[in-house]
């Protein structure tokens, strides 16, 4: 298949035959921090390599990106302090940076995957409040992508949702459709019966 964004396809983006820049956030799986740098170094990265700010008013950022997902106050820790949530939660503040001097380049979706991977029940439904809580703040884009394989986040971070399976989508609609959806894919995603279409793997 082919992706677009904005009406170009991928490849053309990438091979510069269109000039809009794609704009996207991400926020990885496994967080994908710097470990020598600190929280206040990784959430700044960006800017501190590509923007003309100054260095207090990249700090002044971070620190605003940092309330924003519950953090304040540990710009000087570094990674490996922090809980697997944390860590998480730093990975959100840096894909939701921005810079004031060239807002061309902030992002206007965020890609976010696996988010609650590894993480206990509890940092789990932080992070898929956060998800939707973000979108609702003043300054962060309100269009966000979730790749996860967790029923919690699917009904707690979800709104519209593509099924994938054998490489096809099998199935699209939204949360509020899914208990009474009777799609054999959905039925047994969402009841873990090794009975239906997905095929179980020994």
């Amino acid at each position: 298949g082919t992706i677009y964004w904005k009406g170009a396809s991928l490849v053309d983006i990438q091979a510069g035959r269109h000039p809009k820049h794609l704009r996207v956030g991400m926020v990885f799986q496994q967080a994908a921090l710097f470990d020598s740098l600190t929280v206040g170094e990784n959430v700044g990265f960006s800017l501190y390599q590509h923007s003309r700010l100054s260095g207090e008013q990249i700090r002044a950022l971070v620190t605003k990106k940092l309330a924003a997902v519950g953090l304040s106050g540990i710009e000087d820790r570094l990674p490996e302090q922090l809980s697997g949530g944390m860590r998480k939660r730093v990975s959100f503040a840096r894909a939701i940076m921005e810079d004031p001097l060239d807002p061309a380049d902030d992002p206007q979706i965020l890609l976010y995957d696996e988010p609650t991977a590894g993480l206990d029940p509890i940092a789990s439904t932080v992070i898929e409040d956060l998800i939707r809580g973000l979108k609702d703040q003043q300054g962060v884009c309100e269009t966000y992508v979730v790749v996860t394989h967790q029923e919690s986040t699917i009904r707690r971070a979800g709104e519209r949702i593509i099924l994938l399976a054998k490489g096809k989508v099998q199935w699209e609609g939204y949360v509020s459709e899914i208990d009474q959806e009777p799609d054999p894919y959905v039925r047994q995603f969402f009841s873990g019966s090794v009975e239906g279409p997905f095929q179980v793997v020994e």
